[in-house]
């Protein structure tokens, strides 16, 4: 039978989806697949007013599946991973992440995708793709438009993670709070966009998000550069070989 890893709950025209895979709710291609499927029926419920994207246990997500990004499969989940943050992207009503504990990876840029965050103390963000040889190919886009440059910089070429506070003084985050408040204020800010017009959230959203202009294509570009460019590199696969065998990186630096 097959394992349900997103959980969806929809109450008072506010909608609670959770991954579901802890400890680390790591994103493979089937999770991935499901979240853009529960995302497609929730679009389709004209009095919702706001979504919020949580992760279960102890923390948001460490990003997607290693494995997946190797050859062969890679050509198929780099895509598909494009289209889950897209989805997210352009969902027609306001989205909110609660985040804990490790945000990384894939489970960053997913983070990335929506309207506000809510975080912890306790959590961690960062993009430790560089140091696999590799690179995140939505927060290559995202992340500039979404804190100050220097900081995106910094995340995606170090692969160094930052604070919940340092996040947020960046301009990424809404707000923080103690570890044990995060799904109260979320479920408040929630609650207080949901006291709207349906009707009016949506356009109010589609107004931010033409000013987004040109996102969708800038994701598509960095998704076809990953599997087109940087798979072809020997150091691509030598770093995330390297990974799954747990043991340091030999780079070629080609």
């Amino acid at each position: 039978m097959k394992e349900i890893a997103i959980h969806t709950c929809v109450a008072d025209g506010v909608a609670r989806v959770t991954l579901d895979h802890p400890p680390l709710n790591i994103l493979t291609r089937a999770m991935l697949a499901e979240l853009r499927g529960a995302l497609e029926r929730l679009a389709l419920d004209r009095e919702l007013r706001v979504v919020v994207l949580a992760g279960a246990g102890k923390h948001f997500s460490a990003g997607a599946d290693v494995a997946e990004h190797l050859p062969p499969v890679y050509r198929d989940m780099i895509p598909e991973f494009i289209d889950t943050i897209a989805a997210v992207t352009a969902f027609p009503v306001p989205t909110i992440a609660a985040v804990q504990g490790r945000c990384l990876g894939g489970g960053f840029e997913l983070a990335q995708a929506v309207d506000l965050i809510v975080a912890g103390e306790g959590a961690s963000f960062g993009q430790p793709e560089i140091k696999l040889g590799v690179l995140p190919p939505a927060a290559c886009v995202l992340l500039p438009r979404r804190c100050r440059t220097g900081l995106a910089a910094e995340l995606v070429y170090t692969g160094e993670p930052i604070a919940a506070t340092d996040a947020r003084d960046a301009g990424l985050l809404y707000r923080v709070v103690p570890d044990a408040q995060i799904e109260a204020t979320a479920t408040a800010l929630a609650q207080s966009i949901a006291r709207h017009s349906a009707a009016a959230l949506r356009l109010t959203k589609q107004c931010v998000l033409e000013a987004r202009v040109g996102e969708r294509e800038a994701l598509e570009h960095a998704g076809r550069a990953y599997a087109e460019n940087l798979m072809a590199t020997d150091d691509a696969v030598e770093g995330l070989t390297a990974f799954l065998e747990k043991r340091q990186p030999v780079w070629r630096h080609r």
